[in-house]
């Protein structure tokens, strides 16, 4: 197997480890939101939030102060898209998306799941004449990686490596696309100074990458600067975190020969001294020297690895356990009191659900058959349209961007029933997605004797 597709697949794991987390933060989110501690739990994100020095608070918008729910919806979340900007980062420079050959058919896919779930939307709110409703046209776009691959996860043994690949892929190019339309549409009452401002920290952190600077400390002060900036400028504070993403470097200018060189010298200078097992537990203490020589070791072990890549898996526990379940606990609770099943049946409810169970399907599905046949792109290897089709299918779950979406298009005290009626879209049309993806995934996927003979011809053919 080549070497570029195992980053790919440490993506693939980190995700699913999270994905059990992500579902227990939801169910307990709904259940505590039906619960006498219901009000509690709606009041405890309307908690006016403050980190203040002398008269200037940090987390402060036009002067006034930002709920709880409003920092993790907007603070925290654009800590997550800065791990997904570099994760995009990352496969454009050197993964899954680093060539047209590659990145086609996951693009070709992402477009289609894009734009089908918007016109699905549209059909539906549009007889209600609604500029309302139609904000939250973006909400079905998204595929979300941690559920999506947490499914394949259950037919790990059986599955294709390479639809895996593709669903990967694809749910990257879906979250750029995410981020594009929460760039323009999410847009509102620009204020051209603290724009000014956010270009030019951006620009001073392109500059310092350009000059070299590897600093982690550095990029991490110029990234809440530039999110403070864009959180007054009128686009969409979680922006930030993308820009951030493609200003860190990922190239080593001295390359990884030299670090070797200095961490063999290091090592030469060591001395080495056998265990006496009579002296196991006698106290080791080491000269000034020998500290030396183990920091030069350390700092040139550190500087092998990219800031890029050193600053996307530091992200990786903080944003899989902790960023995105409290995201899921602050956003999913849904009280059904006073709701019926017709919400599911009309509005934007419906829209989502549909959005995300059909749109979501026939999208992706549609545009890779066309492109297939059309021989531009080419079927994932050893997989077969059902199989295929089935994977598709999981696309439709999308959660943690499509609840995202649905926060930014409306309002939680003006249009309160429409968040409600797409939140609860949006958790219909993921679980179904979830459950009939898994069902004819588990019908179409190459039984463990099939398996085994695509193994031994990649094997053979990478020989």
């Amino acid at each position: 197997m080549p070497t570029r597709n195992y980053s790919l697949l440490e993506t693939i794991r980190k995700y699913v480890n999270s994905s059990i987390l992500l579902v227990a933060a939801t169910v307990l989110a709904l259940v505590v939101a039906n619960s006498p501690l219901g009000g509690l739990y709606q009041r405890l994100w309307d908690l006016p939030v403050s980190l203040s020095l002398g008269g200037f608070n940090f987390f402060s918008e036009e002067g006034e102060p930002m709920s709880l729910g409003t920092v993790i919806n907007d603070f925290l979340m654009a800590i997550f898209f800065l791990s997904v900007g570099l994760e995009i980062k990352r496969e454009v420079l050197c993964g899954e998306l680093s060539t047209w050959k590659k990145a086609l058919a996951p693009v070709i896919g992402a477009c289609g799941g894009m734009l089908l779930p918007v016109i699905v939307f549209f059909l539906l709110c549009y007889p209600y004449h609604s500029a309302e409703m139609e904000r939250g046209m973006a909400i079905p776009m998204a595929t979300d990686i941690a559920f999506s691959l947490g499914c394949l996860s259950v037919f790990s043994k059986r599955c294709p490596i390479s639809l895996k690949i593709f669903l990967a892929a694809l749910a990257v190019a879906d979250d750029l696309g995410g981020i594009i339309v929460i760039a323009i549409r999410y847009t509102e009452n620009l204020s051209l100074a603290y724009l000014g401002w956010a270009a030019l920290v951006a620009a001073l952190t392109l500059i310092g990458n350009w000059r070299g600077i590897r600093s982690k400390v550095f990029y991490s002060v110029m990234g809440l600067i530039l999110w403070y900036c864009m959180l007054n400028s009128g686009i969409h504070s979680t922006i930030a975190g993308v820009v951030l993403a493609f200003c860190i470097p990922a190239n080593l200018p001295m390359g990884t020969k030299y670090y070797i060189d200095i961490i063999r010298k290091c090592t030469n200078h060591f001395p080495v001294t056998e265990p006496d097992p009579s002296e196991r537990n006698k106290p080791v203490i080491l000269s000034e020297d020998e500290l030396v020589v183990l920091r030069g070791i350390e700092t040139a072990s550190d500087r092998l690895v990219s800031p890029l890549q050193d600053m996307e898996d530091n992200l990786k526990l903080p944003v899989n356990y902790v960023i995105i379940p409290l995201f899921a606990f602050a956003n999913a609770g849904i009280s059904f009191e006073g709701m019926s099943l017709w919400n599911l049946f009309s509005g934007v409810g419906l829209a989502v659900f549909l959005g995300l169970f059909i749109g979501k399907f026939c999208g992706v599905f549609s545009f890779t058959w066309l492109f297939i046949k059309l021989k531009v792109i080419q079927m994932p290897k050893h997989a077969t349209w059902k199989a295929f089709a089935s994977v598709c299918m999981i696309c439709g779950i999308g959660f943690t961007v499509s609840m995202f979406m649905a926060a930014l298009s409306y309002d939680p005290v003006t249009h309160a029933e429409l968040l409600r009626d797409a939140k609860l879209g949006i958790l219909s049309g993921s679980v179904i997605s979830a459950v009939v993806g898994c069902l004819l995934l588990n019908l179409t996927l190459p039984s463990q004797r099939e398996l085994e003979q695509y193994r031994a011809e990649e094997t053979d053919d990478n020989e």
